[in-house]
């Protein structure tokens, strides 16, 4: 069985890839969701991945230099950050962050969630986003970091933090859409996510077959669904 280390944005779309490409070759995967930094750690140490598909591209070129991977693999999407406020809270899902910056003042946010920008993407280009709207400062001892964008997508939804900045790809899938609203950042406010995955040395045929079918018009309708944009030829 082939197995996939894959950024924990990918949850729910790749679900579904998955679910499809079960289907159609008989192939069966194995997912493991999680940061893309702590997985280059883990590649570098040895961990039996067979695909591994990072949010941040920078990751796979790393491993590649070290000689880990079959070739510098290929971008599969770009990502977008927005911010997500549960029902009920004070905050507005105001992409541009003014809301946010009059509540750090008037007293409406205590807690706000990310993912760790020590090693999760989604945490890094979240800390840009805030850094741009000069609100880091302010907002840094107020952080609840997640170890992933998708525990700090849990953060931001749970009612305990006032909001938090997460991946779209996450905010659209439907159980986690109900539990409150969400506002595109400006892409402008931050490194692109420019997500790439490439394959192991050893990867067997399932993990190829699995990465060429990422480039299908079929799987590649799925990630649009969850706000992804599909790279140019």
């Amino acid at each position: 069985m082939a197995t996939v280390a894959a950024a924990s944005d990918l949850k729910f779309a790749m679900e579904e890839v998955a679910a499809q490409f079960e289907k159609t070759t008989g192939h069966k995967l194995r997912f493991v969701f999680g940061s893309s930094g702590n997985f280059y750690a883990q590649i570098l140490q040895g961990a039996p991945f067979h695909l591994y598909m990072s949010a941040d591209e920078n990751f796979v070129f790393k491993l590649a230099d070290a000689g880990k991977t079959r070739d510098r693999g290929q971008l599969y999407a770009y990502g977008r950050i927005g911010l997500m406020v549960p029902k009920g809270s004070p905050l507005q899902a105001d992409g541009t962050l003014k809301d946010l910056a009059l509540a750090l003042k008037d007293g409406r946010l205590k807690k706000f969630a990310i993912a760790n920008p020590d090693h999760a993407p989604y945490g890094m280009r979240a800390k840009e986003a805030l850094q741009h709207a000069g609100l880091w400062q302010v907002i840094e001892p107020k952080l609840v970091l997640g170890e992933n964008i998708s525990q700090a997508a849990q953060f931001a939804t749970s009612g305990s933090t006032q909001g938090g900045i997460i991946a779209q790809s996450l905010a659209l899938a439907p159980s986690v859409a109900r539990l409150g609203q969400f506002a595109l950042i400006p892409e402008a406010w931050h490194v692109r996510l420019a997500q790439r995955m490439v394959l192991m040395r050893d990867a067997p045929p399932a993990a190829q077959a699995f990465y060429e079918h990422l480039a299908t018009p079929a799987a590649q309708a799925i990630m649009v669904r969850y706000g992804f944009e599909m790279p140019k030829p």
